[in-house]
């Protein structure tokens, strides 16, 4: 399918059968999350991908988004809650080691990064980091579509609850968006056989020449 097609067959799936999604396929859709568009190439967020039934189990208890059990995947997108020198350092070197060029050539680079985020507080750069995390959410939606494998977007989690379960505190990270990824129950979602529901192009879209 080319994208359009695979994005007017994705629908947010409600129910999941008990089927794997195989491991290259993550695969994939992990090379294509990161390989996403970051802002400085900075990649402020990580991925954790939770396959565990159990672990799976207890994140979902609780919540009214039954997919995070029943999901054969599921990807937690969890953005930095802080920018740190020792951060920009570490990117530095890793620009360097990929393009074969001396760290110091990346001198201004590194200024106009410093001067740019560690200029501002905290607060504002974790929200500029979970900005980040989501634009990777929807390359992965993407992904995933082209690669026929259903998935579904959520925020009604309790972001403290998968922190704790996750560790991710101790990484400096929070969860910010979570991706169900599995293979749609045709014969109890209702929403597979439904219409997608989107505004004509002329109202969504205005040009300006």
């Amino acid at each position: 399918m080319n994208t359009i097609e695979s994005l007017k067959w994705r629908y947010a799936t409600k129910k999941f059968r008990d089927r794997k999604v195989p491991a290259e396929a993550i695969d994939k859709i992990l090379e294509s999350i990161n390989l996403s568009a970051s802002s400085t190439g900075l990649q402020p967020y990580r991925i954790i991908v939770v396959e565990n039934p159990s672990l799976k189990d207890a994140l979902a208890e609780g919540s009214f988004n039954t997919q995070i059990a029943t999901c054969s995947h599921l990807l937690v997108f969890a953005a930095f809650t802080k920018i740190t020198i020792e951060q920009l350092d570490a990117y530095m070197q890793q620009i360097a080691l990929q393009r074969e060029i001396p760290v110091e050539a990346l001198a201004e680079f590194k200024t106009a990064l410093v001067g740019g985020i560690l200029s501002r507080q905290d607060e504002e750069n974790a929200a500029w980091a979970a900005r980040q995390a989501y634009i990777t959410l929807g390359t992965a939606l993407i992904s995933a579509a082209e690669l026929k494998i259903d998935s579904t977007p959520m925020e009604g989690f309790d972001a403290e609850k998968f922190d704790s379960l996750l560790n991710l505190k101790s990484q400096g990270l929070t969860s910010v968006v979570t991706l169900a990824l599995g293979y749609r129950d045709e014969e109890h979602d209702v929403y597979a056989a439904l219409k997608k529901v989107r505004l004509p192009i002329n109202e969504l879209v205005s040009f300006v020449k």
